[in-house]
């Protein structure tokens, strides 16, 4: 690690919130006649692959100049006056729960810049395109930095409109319906919790996240705090997405461009599992207390529904779209988040923040892949794929078979893959959860949720059976000529990072344990460790 001073850090963190967001309006001017290249078209992509590359050297530089000894401690902070009369500040500060989401969506956004530079998706102007990313990723970011709840709310928000134009421009059939869907189940979602933000705020005299942490409830009555609870739990369901809550999250996926589900699968659901973390689990922990059991519930049938519904798509005949199962497989694995989150324990509660991870990095990968093979096959459509363009992957196009057979069993979560501790975290947690909850019902959920995993397996495994390993389809070229282009070179820039820390966090769990884990034992003490 290396030592930067407190002050260089907070410039870094305000460069890393705003500079996307001045990169969005700098999208929009036309380009200077000497960064033209060959179109003004070619010059916006690569701006766009220039500001997602600086915001991410500069989270990385943040992480190394991060005291990993001191991870639940407030770092890089900045807190200034906004509205006096509402004390509502813009306060900014990163700890070891936040930490490793800024650095993923700082990630993940690059890697899509740079996958669109090479690979634009067909619609209008590529200018509207780069701001929509670079406005979506400074959302993304301050929605993980922010300590204040109206900023927070501001930020969750933020992130609406680009993407419901980035899948009703960009987008593939029925994109039109999916953006409607998305958009409306989460505004409805997020009027709800503002009203629990509100309540909270006027009911403690404070909107500032630190202070109500360390308050740890004890400004607010039980009522209130379970009334908070609802409403703010509501608004992160759907954004999570929590079953029933989920409808909008497989129409988004299977229409929306690649890199538009790479950022929705990625960074966005984690946006509503973090909130829980956050905000409520510290600020009003009697009321989570009394939802726990109903939360827990609904993540296990999340995950079993899941399952289920990949199963039913990954059946022959079925016309099952690929994008469509991993969209339901998100489901599934953000129950097992949710699982870990209800425990109300330090082992549970870490698992949901590993698992946050892992799911960004392996779910980011795979809808990579599937739009990889879209692209080449005109469909994803797994039928078609299995019967006649996209069978035999590893004769066709070995290293797109051997990324999509790593992408599934790291997704089932295979043993020395990241995918593997979050989700085995979450179910101890649950063996074992805080000590005012139901150690009964939550065995109860622990089992079901266990099955969950044999069911993930399995639709997995078949996916790469039908898909990777079938027979060729007559009339395939079998000798010099491929049938399917492999992996091109820009694809492997932007798949490399994402295969590497998916190894690394299943070698290494904890690089990412270490930080997380006594900034969970401190919100959850209420600032007590």
């Amino acid at each position: 690690m290396i030592d930067i001073s407190e002050s260089v850090m907070q410039l870094l963190l305000a460069l890393i919130v705003v500079g996307p967001l001045l990169g969005a309006v700098a999208a929009l001017l036309p380009a200077p006649p000497g960064l033209k290249g060959k179109s003004p078209d070619q010059a916006v992509l690569r701006h766009g692959v220039i500001v997602t590359g600086v915001i991410l050297i500069a989270a990385i530089v943040l992480a190394l100049g991060f005291d990993h000894d001191h991870p639940s401690k407030m770092q890089a902070t900045t807190d200034i006056s906004w509205i006096p009369a509402l004390d509502v500040r813009i306060h900014l500060g990163i700890d070891g729960i936040s930490l490793p989401l800024l650095v993923l969506t700082a990630l993940l956004t690059f890697l899509c810049a740079l996958h669109s530079y090479f690979k634009m998706p067909a619609g209008p102007s590529p200018k509207a395109f780069v701001a929509l990313i670079l406005v979506l990723e400074s959302g993304t970011l301050a929605t993980f930095a922010v300590l204040d709840l109206l900023l927070f709310f501001l930020a969750f928000e933020m992130v609406l409109i680009p993407m419901y134009f980035l899948i009703a421009r960009w987008g593939g059939a029925q994109r039109t319906q999916a953006a409607w869907k998305f958009i409306l189940y989460t505004l409805l979602g997020s009027v709800v919790m503002l009203l629990g933000l509100l309540l909270i705020g006027l009911k403690s005299g404070t909107f500032d996240m630190v202070a109500l942490a360390t308050d740890n409830g004890r400004g607010l009555t039980t009522s209130v705090q379970v009334i908070a609870v609802l409403a703010i739990g509501i608004g992160l369901a759907v954004k999570t997405p929590m079953w029933p809550l989920h409808s909008w999250l497989p129409d988004a996926h299977t229409a929306a461009p690649t890199v538009g589900s790479v950022l929705l699968a990625g960074v966005m659901l984690k946006m509503g599992t973090y909130g829980f973390v956050r905000i409520l689990l510290p600020v009003a922990p009697d009321g989570m207390r009394e939802f726990a059991p109903y939360l827990a519930a609904f993540a296990v049938v999340g995950i079993i529904y899941g399952s289920l519904a990949c199963l039913a798509l990954a059946k022959q005949g079925a016309k099952g779209d690929l994008k469509r199962l991993i969209a339901y497989s998100s489901v599934g694995h953000m129950g097992f988040v949710l699982l870990g989150i209800s425990t109300m324990s330090p082992t549970g509660v870490n698992g949901a923040l590993f698992a946050n991870i892992a799911h960004g990095l392996i779910t980011g990968l795979l809808f990579f892949l599937v739009g990889a093979l879209k692209d080449r096959t005109g469909t994803s459509d797994l039928d078609t794929l299995a019967q006649e363009s996209g069978a035999a992957l590893y004769g066709k196009a070995p290293r797109l078979g051997g990324l999509l057979a790593f992408g599934a069993v790291a997704s089932l979560g295979l043993p020395g893959l990241a995918g593997f501790w979050g989700e085995m975290l979450a179910l101890f947690g649950a063996f074992k959860p805080a000590d005012d909850l139901s150690r009964p019902a939550f065995l109860t959920f622990m089992a079901i949720a266990a099955f969950g995993t044999l069911l993930t397996a399995a639709y997995m495994l078949i996916v790469v059976r039908r898909v990777c390993m079938g027979p060729m389809p007559q009339g395939a070229a079998t000798t010099d000529t491929p049938a399917l282009a492999d992996v091109q070179g820009y694809e492997f820039a932007a798949w490399t990072p994402l295969v590497a820390l998916t190894v690394l966090a299943g070698l290494w769990p904890a690089a990412l344990l270490g930080l997380t884990d006594p900034a969970v034992q401190q919100l959850l003490s209420g600032g007590k460790s």
